[in-house]
């Protein structure tokens, strides 16, 4: 299927490794051009042309903390304020247990995964709006829909983020705009291994131990791939996917047990 996007300029947070390199990829196999966002150079600076040398695309990376001030400005200012698609991602904050954290750690969490990706909403949808065409694509996380409790920075900053999606999204999409959230579900990426690694200490087991309990619990029966969760976002920043609008898209291999 052609995707409709080649030749657009897209957006995409901590883009290096993980599901932000999975949608990077994804989009440059359509003939996006990128600006490549991730907190180190050397990571983001290999993945930059590695989707270069294979998709013929223009690459540009920033080496930049996407969650700070400073670090926005620098992005944007490399994107000339100007981009057709926006992939926010970010990483997630530490788990723990609701009695370990202050107010300091939820402050943290929101101004990572709650008001950068509206920073980055505010900065660059007006633009998509004069022109008549923009996507943007939140990576969240399944715990939006069933919240994972040593997860809990987490489930209360993404969670933030989906409500102001839901309203913002329906008063951008007369204007050729669509904004739609991903939410993962367990994916074998580096947040992944360090959970598991995590488990695995607090039970005194190997971390492979732990994984494949956890993917006892996926209908699946394993971790999802950062390719196919590429493959949606890509699809969601498509021409086909206009009148996808505000909504919640659960990648996570039936975890999340509910009718709707």
């Amino acid at each position: 299927m052609d995707l409709g996007i080649s030749g657009k300029k897209a957006l995409v947070c901590a883009a290096s490794k993980g599901l932000g390199f999975g949608c990077a990829q994804a989009l440059a196999a359509e003939g996006v051009d990128l600006l490549l966002n991730a907190r180190t150079p050397g990571p983001l600076r290999q993945a930059a042309k590695g989707l270069r040398d294979r998709f013929g695309v223009t690459v540009q990376e920033v080496a930049a903390d996407i969650t700070s001030e400073s670090g926005r400005a620098e992005v944007l200012a490399a994107l000339g304020g100007k981009a057709d698609i926006l992939v926010n991602n970010a990483g997630g904050p530490p788990p723990g247990m609701w009695t370990d954290w202050a107010r300091e750690d939820f402050i943290g969490a929101v101004d990572g995964n709650m008001l950068t990706p509206i920073a980055l909403i505010q900065a660059l949808v007006p633009g998509m709006m004069e022109r008549g065409w923009g996507r943007v694509v939140n990576i969240t996380s399944m715990a939006v829909k069933a919240p994972i409790p040593v997860l809990g920075l987490s489930n209360a900053a993404r969670a933030g983020l989906t409500g102001f999606v839901a309203g913002t999204s329906r008063q951008v999409a007369a204007k050729g705009v669509s904004i739609n959230n991903l939410l993962p579900g367990l994916h074998a990426t580096d947040r992944a291994a360090a959970l598991d690694a995590g488990a695995a200490q607090a039970a005194g087991i190997t971390p492979q131990k732990a994984r494949s309990q956890r993917e006892t619990t996926i209908p699946a029966g394993r971790y999802g791939t950062a390719e196919e969760f590429g493959a949606m976002c890509a699809f969601l920043c498509s021409d086909k996917a206009g009148f996808i609008i505000g909504q919640n898209i659960l990648l996570d291999g039936g975890q999340v047990n509910a009718t709707l």
